[in-house]
């Protein structure tokens, strides 16, 4: 039973990361229907920025994940208006090609910069505490806390402000939005912000417990994908809840089939669930 609640818990703080990555996707897809394969390279990023600034600037974990937040949010605007408003009416397949470039050319510059060997990123949270007689360190538990605060900052900025409501009705109709007034693209520009800090947000809480390295979006991007697939593509519910269906599952794979075959088990996950809901578990729409 011990081993059973423990790994409910790792499958609650994979899924949290995993989550908070397939957020920021989701929002890019759903409302400029763009599959941002770059989003992994903004990932791995966002971990270098706050390893960086916490080991070469000396800054609190906070500020420098707070720091890194802004820096790859605003290397996701950029990367909108250099790379992807200018292929808006190009071809679908225009968009594809040019995210897997971003992806590759920022992976080959940070090799380039700071070298393929693997890091680890210090925390002020590696103590080990007692949560219902399981035995975790206080960083799981802050990266659990800290996705789920997220999450509901988001909920509530969606649909309380005029900016969420404008991001909607562009995801729900974009010819429509354009007609009584919306910004196309001040609204595109606000959104890869988001999915950058979000990026950056999951790599910073993550990193603590795995490595920094160029290639650590790679398979994380890969199961974002999948998790999009199985919400729905574009449904924000559907991003949450795949996200965590998708850490339990890896998490209690690993514990009583085979630790070898856990990174195949979202795929086999993946034709599960399309078999049953070809559309995926939520409707198409950031809502």
């Amino acid at each position: 039973m011990d081993i059973l609640l423990q790994q409910l818990f790792n499958g609650l703080t994979i899924g949290s990361v995993y989550s908070l990555v397939a957020l920021g996707l989701t929002l890019v897809y759903g409302i400029l229907h763009i599959p941002n394969f770059a989003h992994g390279a903004l990932y791995m990023v966002g971990g270098y920025f706050t390893l960086l600034f916490m080991t070469s600037m000396g800054l609190h974990y906070w500020i420098a994940t707070f720091l890194s937040i802004i820096v790859v949010g605003l290397l996701g605007v950029l990367m909108e208006r250099i790379v992807f408003n200018p292929l808006r009416h190009a071809p679908p397949i225009h968009d594809k090609i040019a995210a897997i470039g971003v992806l590759l050319f920022l992976e080959a510059l940070v090799q380039f910069l700071l070298g393929p060997e693997y890091r680890s990123m210090p925390t002020p949270y590696g103590e080990v505490v007692n949560v219902f007689g399981l035995t975790v360190t206080a960083q799981r538990i802050l990266i659990i806390v800290t996705a789920i605060v997220v999450m509901i900052i988001l909920h509530l900025f969606l649909k309380k402000t005029m900016i969420g409501a404008a991001i909607i009705a562009m995801s729900q109709n974009r010819e429509g939005a354009f007609l009584v007034g919306i910004n196309a693209n001040k609204i595109a520009m606000l959104t890869f912000f988001i999915s950058g800090g979000l990026a950056a947000i999951a790599a910073s809480l993550s990193s603590p417990i795995n490595l920094v390295f160029p290639g650590m979006g790679h398979l994380v991007i890969l199961k974002a994908f999948v998790i999009i697939i199985i919400g729905g593509m574009g449904s924000i519910p559907g991003a949450i809840i795949g996200g965590f269906i998708l850490g339990f599952a890896e998490s209690l794979g690993a514990t009583f089939i085979s630790n070898d075959y856990k990174d195949i088990i979202a795929f086999l996950l993946l034709v599960v669930i399309l078999t049953i809901r070809p559309k995926g578990l939520f409707v198409k729409g950031v809502h």
